[in-house]
């Protein structure tokens, strides 16, 4: 099918059933509507909130499009709910582009100077508001072991500290129930037309998910109440899977730095002031959190990365790590250091790094073949100093994967650094403080 326009067409929030629609069309082709319902407790907003409120909830509109507009991919987005101006199209000129960039990259295209969001000249700017919300920190958990050292590190310093689940993912569950903390909910519905388009041939691919995740989330704060959203996205989500024709596709680009940049910078200049948003494990290596992680043994039966406990449909959904894709091989290696073997094979079910067949995935990881997996992995030069450790490790260098790819006797400064760098980031002095203390 060729569409025209991808329209925005509409959203409503439904206070009393705490349910927010959110309704698309292609021009001459089909309207889709999506369903959020919220649970959350009941909590009195201000007239300023409820202001911040719905600017938010026009973030959250423009931001899960990009699951439907992908299907035919035309030239024009509109929006017909408000008018659209011109910072604002702007940010989601960037967002849609760079968020797409593995799925132009894998299915052949390109969407540069392809896709334009129409903006209206006479749509006026908004003023930031002030609001004043209660201190207290919410946590994005995603069932794996950055979002759990994020509420470790809260937790331990008194912080109080509230987790954030969307959906209903088992480990995710799992993880948040063995934290002990109180937890704010999102059922996301996607329109099921979405799936049979996707089966007759429709575009499909990868949609920058923590996107729009970060916008629910800071709606999840004003009706909670929470002052402070903290996502745990670390340094390597920046580093991008490959440069194609002078565009870096980034897999896990709504995780990076840049996109937590401009999305901080919209929510302070045009949304509110009064709500803060960031990662607070950017300064470290990946290897770093998992050094952190290991030192929460309560959580090595629960936690779960693997894409296969976190597909569409719940019937599908493994129970179990698969222990042959991306990220199992990842967390593997990099806990390999501090997890002592029977208790990581435990975890696994079967030494991945003894298993000769898994040695091409993991030569993909430390940047031997192609190119960095499109997953949520750790940067290839995190994955090749740890290789270079476990080679000369006395537990894990008679591996059949390790002998194959460690160097003999090579230099391991690079490994060491890992726990002594701190990359750029934006956590606040304060929070900074709590994670130095953590260590």
């Amino acid at each position: 099918m060729v569409s025209s326009e991808f329209v925005f067409e509409g959203y409503r929030y439904d206070a009393a059933a705490r349910a927010l629609s959110l309704t698309y069309r292609f021009t001459d082709g089909p309207r889709f509507t999506e369903e959020l319902r919220f649970d959350v407790p009941d909590r009195q907003l201000t007239s300023q909130e409820r202001v911040v409120l719905d600017r938010i909830f026009r973030l959250v509109f423009l931001a899960a499009g990009v699951s439907y507009y992908k299907a035919y991919i035309p030239r024009t987005l509109r929006c017909e709910a408000f008018p659209l101006d011109r910072e604002t199209a702007a940010f989601m000129q960037v967002f849609y582009e760079r968020g797409l960039a593995e799925f132009a990259y894998r299915n052949g295209l390109s969407l540069r100077d392809h896709l334009e969001f129409a903006w209206e000249p006479s749509a006026p700017g908004s003023e930031p508001v002030a609001i004043d919300l209660p201190r207290r920190t919410c946590v994005p958990v995603g069932g794996g072991k950055d979002s759990i050292v994020t509420l470790e590190c809260l937790k331990r310093s008194g912080e109080d500290v509230t987790a954030f689940a969307l959906g209903s993912a088992e480990p995710i569950a799992a993880c948040i129930a063995t934290a002990g903390v109180p937890t704010l909910r999102v059922h996301r519905r996607l329109d099921s037309q979405l799936f049979a388009l996707n089966q007759n041939g429709a575009l499909n691919g990868h949609v920058p998910i923590t996107g729009i995740l970060s916008t629910i989330v800071l709606a999840v704060a004003v009706l909670a109440g929470c002052d402070t959203v903290a996502m745990s996205n670390e340094h390597s989500a920046s580093v991008p899977n490959l440069v194609a024709d002078g565009v870096e596709v980034n897999h896990q680009y709504s995780k990076s730095l840049d996109f937590e940049r401009m999305l901080a910078d919209h929510l302070c200049g045009r949304v509110t002031p009064g709500l803060s948003y960031f990662s607070l494990l950017r300064p470290l290596s990946e290897i770093e959190i998992a050094r952190r992680f290991a030192g929460s043994p309560q959580y090595f039966p629960v936690f779960r990365s693997c894409n296969a406990a976190f597909k569409q449909s719940p019937t599908e959904r493994a129970r179990t790590w698969c222990g042959n894709c991306p990220k199992c091989r990842f967390v593997f290696l990099a806990l390999a250091p501090f997890v002592g073997r029977p208790a990581l094979v435990e975890i696994f079910g079967r030494d991945l790094l003894d298993d000769p067949a898994q040695g091409d995935g993991f030569a993909e990881l430390c940047g031997l073949k192609s190119h960095k997996p499109f997953e949520c992995v750790g940067d290839v030069g995190e994955s090749a100093a740890v290789m270079a450790y476990l080679g000369q490790h006395p537990d894990w260098g008679r591996d059949a994967v390790v002998r194959r790819l460690a160097p003999a006797g090579g230099d391991l400064s690079a490994y060491h650094a890992l726990f002594r760098v701190r990359h750029p980031h934006r956590v606040p002095d304060a929070y900074l403080g709590l994670l130095d203390a953590s260590r």
